[in-house]
Order: C-alpha cells, then sequence, then structure tokens
C-alpha cells in the first residue's frame, strides 16, 4: 500500500487551509515547509523589486533556508507538494525542500494556489529539483475547492 505525504508552503494561509484539506480527504500525513527566517507582509511585496521575494524570484538558483525538516522521507510513495504561485513558479523554497531528500522511485505531484495565474512553467523548475522522481503536471486549485475535488483528482495519481 503506497503512503502519501502532502508538503506545503504557504505565505498567507491560503495553501495551508487547501493542503491541510487535501492530507484529510486523502489520509496523508502532513508537513509544512518553514523558511528559516520567516516572511513579513514587506518580504512577500510583490511590487517591490527590492523584496525578498522578488530578489529571490529573480535568481532561480538562489534557495532559502527551511526550518525542520521531514523524519522519515523514505516511508513515502507519493509526495504532493503544495505552494502558492509566484511569477508563474513555485517559490524557490519549494525547490530547497526537494533538494533536501533522496526522491529515487517517489511520485511528486505539484498542486497551488494562485489569485488568477496557473501552473505556467512550475513543472519546468521543479524538475531539476525531483532527481530520481517521476514529476507529475500540477494543477492550481481554487480556495473555494471541495474535498470530493481533491480526494478525485489525488485518486488520479
Amino acid at each position: 500500500m503506497s503512503k502519501a505525504l502532502v508538503a506545503y508552503f504557504s505565505a498567507s494561509g491560503v495553501t495551508a487551509r487547501l493542503a491541510q484539506e487535501l492530507a484529510a480527504a486523502i489520509g496523508a500525513d502532513i508537513h509544512e515547509i518553514r523558511p528559516a527566517t520567516p516572511y513579513t507582509a514587506a518580504d512577500l511585496d510583490w511590487t517591490n523589486k527590492r523584496s525578498r521575494s522578488s530578489v529571490e524570484m529573480n535568481d532561480k538558483a538562489f534557495r532559502p533556508a527551511v526550518s525542520g525538516g521531514v523524519e522519515d522521507m523514505a516511508q513515502y510513495d507519493k509526495v504532493y507538494v503544495g505552494f502558492p504561485i509566484w511569477w508563474y513558479v513555485a517559490p524557490t523554497i519549494v525547490n530547497t525542500f526537494l533538494e533536501g531528500y533522496d526522491l529515487s522511485g517517489k511520485t511528486v505531484i505539484p498542486f497551488a494556489t494562485s489569485g488568477g495565474s496557473g501552473m505556467g512553467n512550475t513543472n519546468a523548475g521543479l524538475a531539476p529539483s525531483c532527481k530520481g522522481a517521476t514529476l507529475k503536471e500540477g494543477r492550481r486549485f481554487d480556495s473555494k475547492v471541495k474535498a470530493a475535488e481533491l480526494k478525485a483528482w489525488a485518486d488520479g495519481f
């Protein structure tokens, strides 16, 4: 029987709520991807080209440090990884998280929240961080998505 993990990064709480609902719907363990230095409102101001998030997202090699980790990643076959869409891709902290583990033989399934952007180039940005894993095409969800829809989507993997 396969075991699943829902790992997520949430800047404002929207992705956290979605991740919790997904984990409950599919009976998965859950893990929050926490930045070592939490983001402030000023850090997240995408209209300021010098804000922390803008600087990080303009340097695709940048890897913000994470705090804590998954104790036994080896036990999971599927890793659903959630995040808000930033600049049409996953925030680089998601790459930091993925690169911290041996993902060989695992299936990585991205899911995202956004005020209006689609998944954009998300998989192209995540693929180099998923060495040895099968990276599936992800999906962006509306904040009002129901548990039954999340389960039906997840059951497709």
